[in-house]
Parts: C-alpha cells; sequence; structure tokens
C-alpha cells in the first residue's frame, strides 16, 4: 500500500505535538503493512467527508484519506470535534 499527504496536512503534523506526530508515524507503519488492522479502526466518513475514509492516530486523534488508484492520500488530521464537530 502506497500513501501520500496533502500539504495541508503536513502544515497541521508540523504544528501539532511531538507525540501525536510520532504516533502519527506508527500509524502510517501500520497502515502501510495491515490497512484494516483493527487498531486502526479504519471506516467510512461518508456523511461528513464525502468519499473518505478515517483511521485512528491516538485515542481522540484522527486521520482523513481517499483512497485514487490504489493510493491513500491523507487530507485531514485533527481531533474527533475539530473534524466532525
Amino acid at each position: 500500500m502506497e500513501f501520500l499527504l496533502h500539504p495541508i496536512l503536513k502544515k497541521k503534523l508540523r504544528k501539532m505535538p511531538y507525540t501525536v506526530n510520532a504516533r502519527f508515524d506508527e500509524r502510517m507503519e501500520l497502515f502501510l503493512k495491515n490497512p484494516t488492522h483493527f487498531s486502526l479502526n479504519n471506516h467510512s466518513v461518508d456523511r461528513v467527508y464525502s468519499g473518505c475514509r478515517s483511521i485512528n492516530i491516538t485515542g481522540d486523534y484522527r486521520a482523513i484519506f481517499f483512497m485514487k488508484e490504489g493510493v491513500a492520500i491523507f487530507v485531514n488530521v485533527g481531533t474527533h470535534s475539530e473534524l466532525y464537530g
């Protein structure tokens, strides 16, 4: 599995705490190995982000992505309330 990070997501990650960034990196490694691993809680978020999916980064942080030609394109990251509230 291949993935790309949208420039907006990269900018948001730079502003987040180191622990969230480290956890994001760990989750991306797991996503590459097994995108449907149970701990990622990979699920559809069509109601809020049409055609997108979400994975858990930490207990409260999520990453939003969509699939295009076999590549996962991560477009946003934030807390549950930032993304869905």
